[in-house]
């Protein structure tokens, strides 16, 4: 028995600007999925899963008693599917910034909440920030602190744009050319990465003053503009903005981006071969990267796995 599929996504601009109201865009990503699949006796690789979904019902049923208003869920109906080997099964990688909790927040949210927000209503901005102050409350039992916003994707499977904490949005992105040299794509650093740590950095970085005023100045005026570029197809502004972008990222997270990829990041903004960011919090996983011509970044990044997301 097999649940309805819930897909990974990619933050394509946003990551910890987000937290300080840059803008931001997500879109969901369908090479990765998951659902919930029930096996009995359980597969010796689902016993991790389970054991862990039997937490996460626990901190679901006490969520639900101190925050009454926000969410109900059916606890007892997933208690006894849960009994009888119920599991996440799931493609996504973990560690990797592309919402494997997310997408299995998602699942458990469509399966067992009461009144739920379906995708087939009229999504209002009150009920996109009301299921996102859900999903948020969820998923924080996976990471200390959650926008709820990977979740949310992966639950509409709609791209989201993110204008402010309180002001989302779905919208729709330039379609793909599928022959088009540029490119989106995904660089497998071949290490985890974990949220925690990464966010911990930030907030001692936030300390700072210095920091704060590039977040400000730096950091989101570009990545507001890439937005906005990328939303509009203005391809030539978007590289200039992403040249900057990749820049700040480099002089100012160098915590968040593994030592063995400082170099080959730098590279891509001198030869303006391809430009990296951040996939999420950092620290390993994947890396994102554009470029206007994917030939010429395959070459420059030979040795490496590339995974195109999108092309225009």
């Amino acid at each position: 028995m097999k649940g309805p599929l819930f897909y990974s996504k990619i933050l394509l601009f946003g990551e910890y600007g987000i937290i300080k109201d840059s803008k931001g865009l997500s879109i969901p990503y369908n090479f990765f999925k998951g659902a919930l699949k029930t096996e009995f006796p359980l597969p010796e690789a689902a016993v991790k899963s389970n054991q862990s979904l039997v937490k996460f019902a626990e901190y679901l049923e006490q969520l639900q008693t101190e925050d009454p208003g926000l969410v109900q869920f059916d606890t007892d109906t997933l208690k006894s599917d849960l009994e009888k080997g119920m599991y996440f099964d799931s493609s996504i990688p973990q560690g990797y910034g592309i919402g494997s909790s997310g997408a299995l927040v998602a699942a458990i949210y469509d399966k067992y909440a009461f009144e739920k927000i379906t995708v087939l209503e009229n999504l209002t901005r009150e009920k996109l920030l009301h299921l996102k102050a859900i999903f948020g409350k969820m998923e924080s039992f996976f990471h200390g602190k959650s926008s709820g916003l990977d979740p949310l994707n992966s639950y509409l499977s709609l791209p989201i744009l993110i204008n402010s904490q309180d002001n989302i949005e779905s919208t729709s992105i330039p379609s793909q050319n599928l022959n088009g040299k540029g490119a989106v794509f995904l660089l497998d650093s071949g290490m985890t990465g974990e949220t925690a740590p990464m966010v911990q950095i930030f907030m001692e970085k936030m300390k700072n003053e210095g920091f704060r005023t590039v977040l400000k100045d730096q950091f989101i005026k570009h990545t507001d503009a890439c937005v906005e570029d990328f939303l509009s197809g203005n391809v030539k502004s978007l590289f200039g903005n992403l040249k900057q972008l990749s820049h700040v990222v480099l002089d100012h997270f160098k915590p968040m981006i593994p030592k063995q990829f400082h170099q080959l990041w730098e590279k891509g903004i001198e030869s303006n071969d391809y430009y990296l960011k951040l996939c999420g919090s950092g620290g390993g996983g994947y890396i994102l990267g554009f470029t206007q011509d994917i030939d010429k970044a395959k070459k420059a990044l030979e040795g490496h796995r590339l995974e195109v997301v999108y092309n225009f």
